[in-house]
C-alpha cells in the first residue's frame, strides 16, 4: 500500500468486470502467501475517494454506516435493497477501486436474492457478502448471538445468488453468523457448504476471544476459497498488522467501523468546541484545509476539464 496520495483521476478508469477481476486476482495472491487485501469501511463517496487517494486496493461499504448516515438509525434491518444498491452505485461511480458491499441477508428469499444480485451487479459493485441471519437482521457486533436460517435454506440462498449473476467475475462472499449460537464447527460446516454451492469467498463472523486467530486458521484450513475477516471483531485482531493477516488464513480484511467511528469522534469534538467556546478556532488544527477537502473531491480535475471547453 502506497503512503503517497493517488489522485483518483490520474488512473485509467476500469470497467466493473475489470475491477472484479482485479479483486479476484489479489485475493488469489493472498491465498498463495501474498498480503491480505485491506478494505477500509466507508458509507459514502467522500470516504471512498479518500480510501483510494491513500493507496488502498479495495473499499468496503458498510451497511451499519449507511444506516447511520442515511437514516440516522442503528443497523437493525432498516436499510432495504433499493436504498443500499442505489447508494452503492453512487459510491462505485466515484472511485476506480473494487467496491465490496454489505448485502445483509440478500433482502428476501431466493427470488429476492436474484433481484439483489441484479441490482448490485448493475451498480458496478465488485463483490457482496450475504449472511444467513433470520430477518430482520441485527449488526453482528451488537451484543448477543444471532438466530440463523436452517442449514439447507441458507445454502439455497447462496446457490440462488450464484445462479443469478450475469457476470461470472462478480464475487459472492457467503457469510455465516452461526458461530455465536452453534459453535465454530457449525460455522465451518456452513462455510464448506457455501463453497460447494459456488460461493467465491466465505466470511465466518466471529467475536473477540483469546483463541480468535486459531479459529481463523481452522476456518481457512477447511476451505479452498478466500476467507474474509471483520477486524471490528476486536481482541487479538486489533493489533495484528495487515502484513501478517495472511499468515492466519485471511485473504480479505474489512474495517467497517474505522471511518464511521473516527468521523463521529471528530464531529463531536468540533461541535463541542463551537458549543463551549462560541467559535471554531480551537478546532482548526484538526480539520482539513479547504484545498485538501477540494482536492479529495477532485476539484482540480473538474477545473482542468472546464478549461478544455472555453466559452
Amino acid at each position: 500500500m502506497s503512503a503517497t496520495p493517488i489522485p483518483a483521476e490520474s488512473q485509467r478508469a476500469l470497467t466493473p468486470t475489470q475491477l472484479r477481476q482485479q479483486l479476484r486476482a489479489k485475493l488469489k495472491q493472498a491465498q498463495q502467501g501474498g498480503p491480505a487485501v485491506v478494505a477500509p469501511g466507508v458509507y459514502d463517496g467522500y470516504g471512498a475517494r479518500m480510501v483510494q487517494q491513500l493507496g488502498f486496493e479495495a473499499v468496503y461499504m458498510t451497511g451499519n454506516g449507511v444506516s447511520a448516515s442515511l437514516l440516522g438509525r442503528p443497523d437493525v434491518g432498516l436499510v432495504d435493497l433499493s436504498l443500499m444498491s442505489g447508494h452503492a452505485r453512487r459510491v462505485a461511480a466515484c472511485v476506480n477501486l473494487p467496491l465490496i458491499c454489505d448485502a445483509d441477508t440478500g433482502y428476501g428469499n431466493v427470488v429476492g436474492v436474484r433481484r439483489t444480485i441484479e441490482e448490485f451487479e448493475a451498480a458496478g459493485v465488485a463483490a457482496i457478502h450475504m449472511e444467513d441471519q433470520i430477518s430482520p437482521k441485527r449488526c453482528a457486533q451488537l451484543p448477543g448471538d444471532r438466530s440463523v436460517l436452517p442449514f439447507r435454506e441458507a445454502v439455497a440462498k447462496i446457490e440462488a445468488a450464484v445462479a443469478a449473476r450475469k457476470d461470472d467475475q462478480f464475487m459472492i462472499i457467503a457469510r455465516t453468523d452461526s458461530v455465536g449460537a452453534e459453535g465454530l464447527a457449525a460455522g465451518i460446516a456452513r462455510a464448506q457448504a457455501f463453497q460447494k454451492a459456488g460461493a467465491d469467498a466465505v466470511f465466518v463472523e466471529l467475536k473477540a476471544h483469546p483463541g480468535l486467530l486459531d479459529d481463523l486458521k481452522q476456518i481457512s484450513a477447511a476451505l479452498t476459497i478466500p476467507c474474509t475477516v471483520n477486524i471490528d471483531a476486536g481482541g487479538p485482531l486489533l493489533g495484528l498488522p495487515a502484513t501478517q493477516l495472511h499468515t492466519h488464513g485471511v485473504a480479505l480484511a474489512i474495517y467497517p467501523a474505522l471511518l464511521r467511528n473516527a468521523v463521529g469522534f471528530a464531529m463531536r469534538e468540533a461541535l463541542q468546541h463551537l458549543h463551549t467556546d462560541g467559535h471554531t478556532l480551537a478546532a482548526k488544527p484538526r480539520q482539513l484545509t479547504s484545498k485538501e477537502y477540494n482536492d479529495c473531491l477532485g476539484l482540480p480535475e473538474v477545473e482542468n476539464w472546464e478549461r478544455q471547453f472555453p466559452v
